[in-house]
């Protein structure tokens, strides 16, 4: 199979093409002949040096891919060869052959290509394990999404919004809080030249938004944590600022009976992430069959051009995902 590699931690251009012997499907798993794979955050942090994969997963970057099956491990009940599907992977997806548990992988929603359906597994397992299920989501509540043009970012004011949500979102210039709104947003907020706590409190009457998901960290959790209504829940899933510690004002939390919470989806077990699958097909699909959700593609590179696809997500132009094309 042909591959990238990260030929040592550095910058996009240690990304290598490379040949390897196909991997094989264990028990339980299924060989998946990609034809596209998501670019994400934590694949940039891989590179760099900052995310080692979990023992036992590949040291290929990749998290999620699309294709089509072409061989069944042991075990494996519920899908064929020939199938052509969407996974969450551990490692592994930039490359043209990639072993799957079959508990992760979901069909291709009805109005997708496999172009676009590579795009769909990383965030929405993550925005439903930590928006839906962490953090309690329900309809007629209200909730502000930091990163609002990023993968997770459209992914979550999407599903929140479909399901009755009052979403609120920050971004980084005019013209992608206009896309937030497009995607379904009451109101995005500019971070750049606007205080989101303010606002969120004056949006929602001065009694602050149920749920906020944070993928910066930082000097956002104090203000976060302003910006929360009483029972309000802080998820975070990310610190884009660096700086993963933070001081916490506990009065805050202690006044007004908030939570914090949050969650890495890449260290968790196959049969954790078979759940989530679960809840996504049941909950979500339809919206994605429907047409109702889907993911917003911004751009394609071909496999061999990985490392422009990473220089594309660090300089944070994109609105939505990048994807890889094999």
């Amino acid at each position: 199979m042909i591959c990238i590699e990260i030929s040592s931690p550095g910058p996009p251009e240690v990304l290598k093409r490379a040949e390897r012997p196909d991997p094989v499907a264990g028990p339980g798993e299924v060989l998946i002949a990609v034809a596209a794979a998501g670019v994400n955050r934590p694949d940039v942090m891989q590179r760099q040096g900052l995310y080692p994969p979990p023992p036992g997963a590949s040291d290929i970057p990749g998290l999620e891919v699309a294709g089509t099956i072409e061989s069944l491990g042991d075990g494996v009940d519920g899908l064929r060869v020939g199938d052509t599907v969407c996974a969450l992977v551990s490692g592994g997806g930039y490359a043209t052959k990639c072993v799957a548990p079959a508990v992760q992988c979901l069909p291709v929603p009805a109005p997708l290509d496999l172009v676009a359906a590579a795009a769909i597994p990383e965030t929405f397992f993550t925005v439903w394990t930590n928006v839906f299920d962490r953090g309690r989501l329900q309809a007629a509540e209200t909730a502000l999404f930091h990163g609002g043009s990023s993968g997770i970012g459209t992914t979550a004011i999407q599903l929140a919004a479909a399901r009755g949500v009052r979403v609120f979102a920050t971004a980084g210039s005019p013209d992608k809080c206009r896309a937030c709104e497009r995607l379904g947003a009451e109101r995005a907020i500019d971070y750049r030249t606007e205080d989101f706590a303010a606002i969120a409190r004056e949006l929602t009457g001065g009694h602050g938004v149920n749920l906020i998901l944070d993928i910066v960290g930082g000097t956002y959790v104090n203000r976060n944590l302003a910006a929360l209504a009483v029972d309000g829940r802080l998820v975070a899933i990310g610190f884009m600022e660096g700086e993963p510690l933070a001081t916490v004002d506990l009065r805050r939390i202690l006044g007004r009976r908030l939570t914090i919470t949050g969650s890495a989806l890449r260290p968790r077990t196959v049969a954790e992430k078979g759940a989530i699958a679960e809840a996504l097909r049941r909950e979500v699909w339809p919206l994605l069959d429907s047409g109702r959700v889907a993911p917003v593609l911004y751009r394609t590179f071909p496999l061999a051009e990985a490392w422009e696809a990473h220089r594309l997500m660090e300089s944070s132009e994109h609105v939505g995902k990048i994807v890889l094309t094999c």
